[in-house]
């Protein structure tokens, strides 16, 4: 059966990030998530450093929570991008991504996730920022191979990068990289605006052995359901295909963050495949 799980921002992430799930303390969050039928959450950390990864995990485990992934989508918000065009910035970004790595080993997250993180290609002068990009995701891949961790790369919709932004690209630039722990996470909000179907970059994925995560949001970025996209189709096309990966809701936090996390849990759930 495909998991459920709610992206939520960890306790060193400032300011509050819109497309985190659920309110109150973090120990309130996890009572919420699982209180309310996710079996996992999302952590979005911009500092892992400042974290006691040990208690987290203990924290998840008393909640019968798992940690679904390690986020890297407050990263743009605290001003780093791997591709910044502030060398010092891209720098600081490049070692937040690999802390992000050892945070996800230490709390036994399987993923970290690499979507507005990676910045814009416009970013830096003479064409050079796709292989700087390509040279960075083989280092950290490496990194996270050691460790039990694998990365996921986000196509993002035309408003919010300049590349990799249908399946097709992403398992493009997957399969030109050759590295094995390279894979692809697909967000329904992002594919309503630049696929041609709501299933097909799915399916694609699946029969290339690359879809590792998977986020929830409808066509507007409000929880399923209270749009247009057909979630009965996309969560038949995973069922068929066996996908065993999370569903993750990463999606604005309306009407409030605790209501968007319960219609998410509640329409997802409704559906044949999670019964």
């Amino acid at each position: 059966m495909i998991k459920l799980s709610l992206a939520i921002q960890t306790p060193e992430v400032e300011p509050l990030l819109p497309v985190a799930l659920l309110s109150g303390t973090f120990e309130e969050k996890l009572q919420k998530a699982a209180g309310c039928g996710a079996e996992g959450v999302e952590l979005m950390s911009t500092n892992p450093s400042q974290l006691d990864a040990e208690k987290i995990r203990r924290q998840l485990k008393q909640h019968g929570l798992e940690a679904a992934a390690v986020s890297s989508g407050g990263m743009a918000a605290a001003g780093l991008t791997l591709l910044h065009a502030d060398p010092l910035r891209a720098s600081q970004a490049r070692s937040r991504l690999n802390l992000l790595i050892e945070f996800a080993a230490r709390v036994g997250a399987p993923l970290v996730t690499v979507g507005g993180f990676r910045g814009r290609l416009a970013s830096l002068p003479g064409g050079q920022g796709e292989e700087i990009l390509a040279q960075i995701l083989n280092q950290a891949a490496d990194l996270g191979a050691r460790q039990g961790v694998r990365l996921v790369i986000e196509p993002l919709n035309r408003y919010e990068t300049d590349f990799i932004r249908t399946a097709e690209q992403g398992l493009a630039l997957i399969s030109r990289l050759g590295n094995p722990s390279l894979g692809l996470l697909l967000d329904t909000f992002h594919v309503n605006i630049e696929e041609r179907s709501w299933t097909e970059p799915f399916e694609r994925a699946l029969a290339a052995g690359k879809l590792w995560h998977v986020h929830l949001g409808d066509n507007n970025r409000l929880p399923p359901g209270c749009g247009l996209i057909d979630f009965r189709a996309i969560a038949a096309v995973l069922s068929a295909r066996g996908y065993q990966g999370f569903l993750s809701a990463e999606l604005l936090a309306q009407p409030d963050p605790d209501q968007a996390a319960r219609l998410t849990i509640q329409y997802m759930k409704g559906l044949s495949y999670a019964a």
